[in-house]
């Protein structure tokens, strides 16, 4: 589907971190129920999705999302072209939602400690040539990418991996609180932007290898974005309402130069 070449240096589930033993998430509810899905949700919003050329038909990629509502995360997991594991805020996994959630393959994340568990649960899914989602904003917001945590650049330099952007538009309204649905009928787009490929690097990866990393994938991000937004003629909805941000923690880039 896409010209992007593959990541020419990828690592096996020997190397460090190992995932040799590491079970991949269960996939049963994340191939069956996308279909049935597509189409419920698509009863209630006009959902369009374009640059679905731009996702590898194989191999590992990494869809690195902005992030501005509460539906993102379905939306990511039901219209992408490939079944995505997704990491996902912990704090969801209780009860029949976190059972749901479960057998549909997505990772809880800690979003307060290093988190090595999901690290290891989303290399083996990348090391098995599959697909996660993932959110650097790390919080919905205003999802302008002006947070962007280090996790997307961790996990294809450790893996080796096709990075794609991933661009939501109408999933929250402009002056909607994080928690809040659109309206019934709503116009969403699904843009999926050009990729960029990483090749792996050995462990020991370095903090300025992640950082550069981030760096660059921040600036391609943050193009793709704006290249989405043109191209649907669609704004991003601006801030939360005043004391409606989640606590995340201040680990992400701080050096976000004009790209």
């Amino acid at each position: 589907m896409s010209a992007a070449p593959p990541p020419r240096l990828r690592t096996t589930h020997a190397d460090l971190p190992r995932t040799t033993g590491e079970p991949h998430p269960p996939r049963f509810l994340l191939h069956s129920l996308r279909p049935l899905s597509r189409w419920l949700v698509r009863r209630r919003y006009r959902v369009e999705v374009l640059g679905v050329e731009n996702v590898p038909a194989s191999g590992p990629v990494v869809l690195a999302a902005n992030h501005t509502g509460v539906i993102d995360g379905p939306l990511l997991a039901i219209f992408s072209p490939r079944p995505v594991h997704a990491l996902t805020k912990r704090e969801m996994f209780s009860g029949r939602l976190g059972r749901f959630l479960h057998l549909s393959g997505q990772v809880p994340l800690d979003r307060f400690r290093t988190d090595v568990a999901a690290a290891r649960s989303c290399l083996r899914v990348l090391r098995d040539d599959g697909v996660i989602g993932i959110f650097p904003e790390g919080r919905r917001g205003p999802g302008d990418l002006q947070r962007f945590h280090r996790g997307a650049a961790y996990f294809a330099l450790a893996a080796g991996a096709t990075v794609v952007p991933v661009s939501f538009f109408g999933t929250r309204e402009p002056g909607g609180r994080s928690s809040s649905l659109p309206r019934r009928g709503a116009p969403m787009h699904v843009v999926f932007g050009r990729p960029v490929t990483i090749d792996a690097v050995a462990f020991p990866r370095t903090k300025e290898q992640v950082e550069t990393t981030s760096q660059l994938l921040w600036t391609h991000m943050t193009r793709e974005l704006d290249a989405a937004r043109a191209r649907t003629g669609r704004e991003l909805p601006g801030p939360l309402p005043t004391g409606d941000l989640e606590p995340d923690p201040a680990t992400g880039v701080t050096d976000l130069g004009a790209p």
